[in-house]
């Protein structure tokens, strides 16, 4: 770790600068975000252990819940949902899958486009640009995965628009998997929840 002398700050670029040449504005800049940063990591080292500890007392109600049917269950990655017995709170952990599609979707894109080139006259233009839009990637860059996917609801039964279903569906590659707390109250007495926020943002 790097030793700045005493009376000297380190800017941006590296430099030693004396401190009797800053100005009053930027030490005090300076000290409130170093305070700022300090009580954020706390914070977030927190936030860090309750997610542990609520993982771990989920997973463990799990397991207490199945042994009653005799069996025992593998890890926690599963869906599940607890509430408290009078309905005012919901507990949910969930899963988010990062889905991809590996190269195959080149070959559902052209047997679409074979199916809607030869039907274009015929089709219903919502069709049209229901495929093309699915295909359109967003402002990131990204293909929409489930704009793509739904395309398969489509009972349609050419065997050319058959097989870019199949090639849709063997593209889909899991690169990840993303587990997630959520903590509702319900809304007074109506059938309603609100997210209690646990990001800064939302609070």
């Amino acid at each position: 770790m790097e030793t700045i002398p005493d009376g000297y700050r380190k800017n941006a670029r590296g430099d030693l600068i004396p401190e009797s040449r800053i100005k009053p504005i930027d030490l005090a800049r300076d000290e409130l975000t170093l305070d700022i940063v300090k009580k954020a990591r706390a914070l977030s080292d927190k936030l860090a252990a309750l997610k542990a500890e609520i993982y771990g007392d989920i997973e463990a109600f799990a397991q207490m819940s199945a042994e009653e049917y005799g069996v025992t269950i593998g890890g926690g990655k599963g869906n599940l949902s607890l509430m408290s017995f009078d309905g005012q709170y919901k507990v949910l952990r969930a899963n988010h899958d990062n889905i991809v599609f590996d190269e195959r979707l080149q070959a559902a894109k052209e047997l679409i486009d074979q199916c809607l080139r030869e039907w274009s006259r015929d089709a219903h233009p919502g069709l049209l640009v229901m495929v093309n839009d699915a295909f359109r990637a967003d402002r990131n860059g990204e293909l929409r995965t489930a704009s793509i996917l739904a395309l398969r609801r489509h009972n349609i039964e050419d065997p050319r628009w058959i097989r870019a279903m199949d090639a849709i569906s063997d593209a889909l590659q899991v690169v990840g998997s993303k587990s997630y707390i959520r903590v509702y109250e319900r809304i007074k007495d109506s059938d309603k929840y609100q997210l209690i926020p646990l990001d800064i943002a939302g609070v």
